[in-house]
């Protein structure tokens, strides 16, 4: 393991600038509550305001990335809002994966009418357009982080299963698990201990990958109005408090771009670099893709 990570980084330049990337995302969340120190009887995830003007105003001394619409203190909203994100990817890709570990491992070690059964409901999540979806849900569950987490899990887990089913009917001919079931250990006891441990590694890579995916769809999540609430620390909702000011709001263009480059700058560098080192740890610990690009 400690090899071939030592490979990633000799070998992969623009893996190793993303895990220090990322480094920095996760000292910044660690570090949130002396980097933006929370003002007194306010929760840490309640963006300050300094008053209720509708117009943004731009980086100062008092706000250093300037403010939103509703004066909501930008660098505060980023810097909590890294939190956010990495709960947000933390909770929805560990239980999709765990989900779909489960499904996965279960459909493919019984086979049968068992497997049809399990692939089949897997087939009807998987022809649901997965944004469109999770918003359905979101809009039904009501707004906020819990409602939004749920509907995001409950279309994520698919390819998971998918992924570790189809190393588990491979597995299932290798030679050590048909000596395993000729001594007469239990199937249990071979899905725990032999096949499951060795199955779930393209589920991983896949997870790595899918964090800045869950992100960037929470993101558009609560710019739709149907994640986080009004006010709460996330990359989605400080962009969606910049829509009506893109362009200027009508005195200039840009002229209030520090209202989408702060968050929206975060928000792609977090996703890409999640996506680049995914690309990159699925290069080195699956053989099968190594020069294939």
């Amino acid at each position: 393991m400690r090899k071939k990570l030592k490979l990633l980084f000799i070998k992969n330049p623009v893996g190793l600038l993303s895990g220090i990337i990322l480094a920095v995302y996760i000292l910044v969340a660690i570090f949130a509550p002396f980097i933006a120190p929370t003002p007194q009887y306010r929760s840490s995830y309640e963006i300050p305001r300094d008053g209720f003007a509708i117009s943004p105003k731009p980086p100062s001394a008092e706000h250093w990335f300037g403010t939103t619409e509703g004066q909501f203190d930008l660098f505060y909203g980023v810097i909590w809002g890294t939190r956010t994100a990495f709960k947000i990817a933390a909770v929805v890709v560990s239980a999709g994966f765990l989900l779909g570990v489960l499904i996965g491992g279960i459909s493919g070690f019984a086979g049968g009418a068992v497997d049809e059964v399990m692939m089949r409901i897997t087939d009807i999540f998987l022809s649901f357009p997965f944004l469109l979806a999770a918003m359905v849900l979101a809009t039904v569950l009501g707004r906020g982080l819990g409602s939004m987490m749920i509907a995001l899990v409950v279309f994520r887990w698919m390819t998971y299963a998918r992924l570790v089913r189809s190393e588990v009917l491979r597995l299932k001919q290798i030679a050590y698990i048909e000596a395993a079931q000729a001594i007469g250990a239990s199937n249990l006891r071979i899905l725990l201990r032999h096949i499951l441990p060795n199955s779930i590694y393209p589920a991983m890579i896949q997870a790595s990958m899918d964090i800045g995916r869950v992100v960037m769809s929470a993101s558009a999540l609560s710019f739709l109005g149907l994640g986080t609430e009004a006010g709460y620390a996330d990359w989605g909702q400080l962009i969606s408090l910049a829509r009506n000011w893109i362009v200027g709001g009508g005195q200039g263009a840009f002229q209030y771009w520090y209202t989408v480059i702060f968050p929206g700058g975060v928000l792609f560098m977090f996703v890409l670099s999640w996506n680049i080192l995914g690309d990159a740890l699925r290069d080195v610990f699956d053989p099968r893709m190594r020069g294939v690009h």
